[in-house]
């Protein structure tokens, strides 16, 4: 059994611009309807601060080890893994962010996971350092951005948005949460915010509509109780709409790989960094060109823009000794000289083979 994220065919991030919009109550259904549909599914819950899915799963099973790594909980069918299944005191996580960052990292890699079609992350709300960690390390293949139809919640939202777009990650498209008040008594749905909300945000951002999800007596009563609103309702009511949803992903989760911008390999070869961006036909790029174009704050001063290395500060004999991925939008290089701090983004990269050194490698 592999350990990490690499026995997960698609990692998806579950995000929002703010707290509240139902964000973990989406990612919770989302995993229990695929599972529904016959795939193997795991969670993380990526809110190290706050964390909701132990509550929403059902279930505060303590995991268990097994050769240095973390078992996931499994309720339903569902794997995940959670600080609040680590965190036995009850007490509030109070950490620096350092901290929370080197815990979340090891949900991406200490877990065994096993075979998994899809893996759910539960980010936490907005943009910040954990949210960055998880794009950079979980090699995501595509991204969710819920909201509510309130204009606060839609214009944060545009913040995740943008975020998954700089770090190059698909973004399947958005969900409006909470869309209308859906009566038991009656079947009605009413409006209880303003309508249209979420279709708006995706049609304004270019990304695809996902689809509403109503505030419905029978989801919220769900998560109180941990309980697997899909199984329990068969297609029907709210668990239709996840069950909708989740055919959706699927589709959109698909036509993403097809269509990535990643290159095919990456290697290391007599010290040169070398691409193939289309099978067999690889590409080297000098190290010294490469080098020089390191977009870090050492080498570019990050208000002006303007170049502070120098072409005589390099060695000519300089290599490549390796690479590192960053997420699925591009990679750090190790150089010979110990400086491996830059962030080369795969578009400017193609750029520079095609002669254009014009914009920054910076993220």
């Amino acid at each position: 059994m592999k350990p990490g994220l690499d026995a997960a065919k698609n990692i998806i991030a579950v995000a929002s611009g703010k707290g509240g919009v139902g964000k973990s109550t989406v990612t919770t259904n989302l995993a229990f309807a695929l599972k529904e549909k016959g795939y193997s599914v795991g969670v993380i819950d990526g809110d190290i601060y706050g964390p909701s899915q132990p509550g929403l799963l059902g279930s505060n099973e303590r995991p268990k080890a097994e050769g240095g790594f973390i078992l996931p909980i499994e309720k339903d069918g569902v794997k995940f893994i959670s600080m609040g299944v680590m965190n036995t005191s009850g007490k509030a996580m109070i950490m620096r962010a350092p901290l929370a960052i080197r815990a979340l990292s090891q949900f991406l890699s200490g877990v065994l996971w096993g075979e998994l079609d899809y893996l759910l992350i539960d980010l936490p709300p907005g943009t910040g350092d954990i949210q960055l960690t998880l794009a950079q390390q979980a090699r995501l293949t595509g991204a969710i951005v819920v909201t509510t139809p309130q204009r606060v919640a839609l214009e944060i939202s545009r913040n995740g948005v943008d975020m998954f777009r700089t770090v190059n990650v698909p973004i399947l498209g958005v969900v409006e949460n909470m869309s209308g008040f859906s009566c038991k008594s009656c079947g009605e749905t009413t409006p209880i915010f303003k309508t249209g909300g979420g279709e708006k945000l995706a049609k304004n951002e270019n990304v695809a509509y996902l689809g509403a999800i109503p505030l419905d007596p029978e989801i919220m009563a769900s998560g109180d109780e941990g309980v697997n609103l899909i199984s329990h309702h068969k297609g029907i009511g709210p668990a239709k709409a996840f069950m909708d949803l989740a055919d959706t992903v699927v589709k959109g989760q698909e036509a993403a790989k097809s269509d990535t911008a990643e290159p095919h390999s990456i290697e290391v070869v007599n010290g040169k960094v070398q691409v193939e961006w289309e099978a067999g036909n690889p590409v080297t790029y000098e190290t010294f060109d490469l080098r020089f174009a390191c977009p870090c704050a050492n080498c570019v001063d990050e208000n002006t823009g303007v170049q502070i290395l120098k072409a005589e500060q390099i060695a000519t004999d300089i290599s490549v000794t390796r690479h590192q991925l960053v997420g699925r939008y591009g990679m750090a290089i190790h150089f010979s000289d110990g400086h491996n701090t830059g962030i080369y983004k795969f578009s400017k990269l193609k750029e520079m083979e095609s002669g254009s050194r014009q914009d920054s490698f910076s993220v």
